[in-house]
């Protein structure tokens, strides 16, 4: 087992990996930016080290502040949490070479997984349903015309090294797509330095459903279920629920034995997601793969009763991934409370907690870095919690996170928990009778 693990972090995420770590005996080191000198992952580490200005280019991403902290504290293992550097192949490289171990995938795998093109035809290869869409980039608009012309539109341009939405635009007709694919391309290549983009069939009134993977040194890969993450907004997901309440136990299975396929064909270590969009028939279609621990991991740990971070750690360290039943038991949703105006377009509002109150009781559970009076950056994610409910089924989950948002207090800046009071009163949102362009039309009939 590890000596020390670095968490190259902040937040949330940080804090739930220090937690984790102090189950298993595991001393942590936390880094942060001045911006972050108070923020509890800081306070609740055994060691801290300050690795820059607010700024991450700075701090989090500045990769040999990161080492030198890993070294002058004599951690032996790296933790990079989601976002920042965690799926940089150079970051696990690096650790690699330093002969310190980057808890999450190589950096080959990173690099497979993280071009979106090469995913898409790796995961084709081995047999996994993928979107109809080209082959890999696409050279110039009279390419993606002809392309489209074939498959029929509506089509999407996607960035080839994209996420968040970042580098994407859906076209309709042929007259769209010239404009698109300027707009498409010069996103992405200010948001990931590549302009690539590729082409694929536009899966209309989809669901969003991924597939939670481990997998070890010894080439073993489990599925701990899928999660539906259809109510996002602009390609940024709001809200988690597991299990899917459109999946059956058949396509259930199918789409996590798919996932496996997927994953052991680049002999996958550590855990993962793979992406899915479901159709009304329950056909569904490879998009991508995640290759970190991803935000809402925790409705999973609520339905199977594990801790992912811990599988994370053991497996880094070359034990086996614990094998788990994939059916779920109960149901669980998580609600990611974000310092925005949801009334103003969910304008980002950063400042200071004035009053802060966390609802409690069985079945709910706050993950968070935030109290009374800590003072939200303006530079980061404006995540400050998120909200996991766990009932018997769905309706007992709803219910219970009806009550714990009457509890959830929040003064000083405006947040999203009004939002999500709105989308639990919502009937679609009760019967799950919605597709992934549900908070579009839902704030447009408010």
């Amino acid at each position: 087992m590890f000596k020390k693990i670095l968490i190259a972090n902040r937040g949330e995420i940080a804090l739930r990996v220090i937690r984790t770590c102090k189950e298993l005996g595991i001393p942590t080191v936390a880094v942060y930016s001045e911006a972050d000198r108070d923020s509890l992952h800081v306070i609740f580490a055994d060691e801290a080290v300050c690795i820059g200005p607010a700024n991450s280019r700075e701090s989090y991403l500045k990769i040999p502040s990161i080492m030198s902290a890993a070294q002058i504290t004599g951690a032996d293992a790296v933790h990079p949490g989601y976002g920042f550097l965690a799926e940089n192949p150079d970051f696990s490289e690096i650790c690699f070479d330093a002969n310190i171990k980057f808890i999450g995938p190589s950096a080959d795998m990173i690099n497979r997984m993280g071009d979106k093109a090469l995913a898409k035809e790796t995961m084709k290869a081995c047999g996994v349903p993928v979107v109809p869409g080209s082959d890999g980039v696409v050279a110039d608009p009279d390419t993606a015309k002809k392309i489209a012309e074939e498959i029929g539109y509506p089509v999407m341009l996607k960035a080839k090294s994209g996420g968040g939405g970042k580098g994407m635009r859906i076209v309709y007709n042929e007259d769209e797509l010239a404009k698109a694919f300027q707009i498409a391309s010069a996103e992405a290549e200010a948001s990931f330095n590549d302009a690539g983009l590729y082409l694929e069939k536009f899966i209309e009134n989809p669901r969003h459903v991924e597939i939670q993977i481990v997998g070890d040194q010894n080439g073993n890969v489990y599925s701990y279920g899928e999660r539906d993450c259809s109510v996002q907004r602009r390609h940024q997901k709001l809200i988690e629920e597991a299990p899917s309440p459109i999946i059956s136990e058949e396509v259930r299975t199918q789409m996590s034995d798919a996932a496996i396929l997927g994953a052991k064909s680049i002999n996958y270590e550590g855990a993962g997601t793979v992406e899915f969009l479901v159709d009304k028939n329950q056909n569904f279609y490879f998009i991508e793969m995640n290759t970190r621990i991803q935000v809402e991991h925790p409705v999973t740990e609520a339905v199977q009763g594990l801790d992912l971070i811990k599988q994370q750690i053991l497996v880094a360290a070359g034990k086996e991934v614990e094998n788990l039943p994939v059916k779920p038991n109960g149901h669980s949703f998580e609600f990611r409370i974000n310092a925005e105006d949801p009334e103003n377009n969910f304008r980002p509002s950063p400042g200071r907690l004035e009053y802060l109150h966390f609802p409690g009781g069985f079945g709910v559970r706050v993950d968070s870095h935030v109290y009374t009076d800590y003072s939200i950056p303006p530079f980061y994610d404006s995540l400050i919690a998120k909200m996991i409910v766990w009932g018997n089924d769905r309706e007992h989950a709803i219910i219970r996170a009806k009550r714990a948002f009457e509890e959830f207090t929040i003064e000083g800046v405006k947040t999203t928990i009004p939002f999500h009071k709105l989308v639990l009163d919502n009937e679609e949102f009760k019967k799950s009778d919605y597709d992934t362009s549900f908070i579009d039309k839902l704030l447009n009939n408010k």
